[in-house]
């Protein structure tokens, strides 16, 4: 199981309709908010898949501006995920001869404002574990 933190963000005029949006939401725990128009809410998931899928929810909620994970919890995920990269060729070869990668070739799938790459990256472990089992 996975908890993470968001700082939602919108505009005072807009925050009472988000924050009952928030509140009507399935997808997430709210627990407080601000004059400025931050809300801090909660989401779960079995995955960071299906927090991200959470997110996207939330991101959809009329006149919410921003929707940013600032802290995130792991149960088992971070455990699992080592042992894919430690037992399979989920790393692919440009990065296990480092000697020889051509840096032009790497892409990066940490940048959590491209969710998209953060989301088929995850995807790619899921499949990897589910390979295992």
């Amino acid at each position: 199981m996975n908890i993470s933190s968001i700082v939602v963000q919108t505009v005072p005029e807009h925050l009472d309709e988000v924050v009952a949006s928030i509140k009507a939401c399935e997808v997430c725990d709210y627990h407080m908010h601000d004059e400025k128009g931050r809300v801090i809410i909660t989401i779960e998931g079995n995955g960071v898949s299906e927090e991200l899928e959470k997110l996207r929810v939330v991101e959809a909620i009329p006149f919410v501006y921003a929707a940013d994970m600032q802290m995130a919890y792991s149960e088992d995920e971070l455990d699992e995920h080592m042992e894919v990269i430690n037992n399979r060729d989920v790393v692919p070869k440009i990065l296990q001869d480092t000697d020889k990668a051509d840096v032009d070739r790497v892409v990066y799938n940490g940048d959590m404002k491209k969710r998209e790459d953060m989301v088929a990256f995850a995807k790619e472990f899921d499949a990897a574990k589910e390979r295992e089992n």
